[in-house]
């Protein structure tokens, strides 16, 4: 039987993940690589990967909320959002800290019960104010120095996968998460 555990994290951030109840991310460069793909005719294009969206169907099975809050407005979003079943999908958001103090509100959650996923300077006031912040590895350094935590994959590529199974792990979730798959005959 191979090994099947989620690579470890700092002690210091599994406290904060385990109190994670809602898990907030950007969508260009934390659920892409970040790149914009424009069709001839102006049509925008985005990649996701398939990891992270399987993994965001995981965490909302455990019962975390997960919510998508971006700067720019797409279609494309609205699509994976809605493929993915997230309802909380906040587009168009220049200042995102008080969107995600809103969202907390009407959810009845504390900021230190986000986890927070941002990857540019719009992200780094929610970034700070989340109980784990989290950017990824292309971030600028600035940025990369403010998060409690670098994922190891990039944007649009595991990276959220990443974050949703150190949260699945650090819950109490990962071992009925295997089971499921390896005799639940998914």
């Amino acid at each position: 039987m191979p090994n099947l555990a989620a690579p470890s994290l700092p002690q210091d951030l599994v406290d904060p993940l385990r109190r994670v109840r809602l898990l907030a991310l950007d969508v260009d460069g934390v659920m892409t690589d970040g790149r914009l793909y424009f069709q001839a005719d102006g049509i925008e294009t985005k990649a996701f990967n398939t990891l992270d969206g399987h993994g965001l169907k995981l965490a909302k099975r455990a019962g975390i909320e997960v919510a998508l809050i971006t700067g720019r407005e797409s279609p494309m979003v609205t699509q994976r959002a809605k493929a993915l079943g997230i309802v909380h999908v906040y587009q168009g958001v220049e200042k995102k800290l008080p969107q995600l103090k809103a969202l907390c509100e009407r959810l009845g959650i504390d900021l230190t019960q986000v986890a927070y996923c941002g990857d540019d300077l719009p992200d780094l006031p929610c970034i700070c104010a989340s109980g784990v912040g989290i950017t990824v590895p292309g971030a600028p350094s600035y940025l990369r120095e403010h998060a409690q935590w670098v994922t190891d994959a990039g944007g649009g590529q595991g990276a959220v996968r990443e974050i949703c199974d150190q949260l699945l792990m650090a819950q109490g979730h990962w071992g009925s998460v295997l089971d499921t798959y390896l005799h639940g005959g998914h």
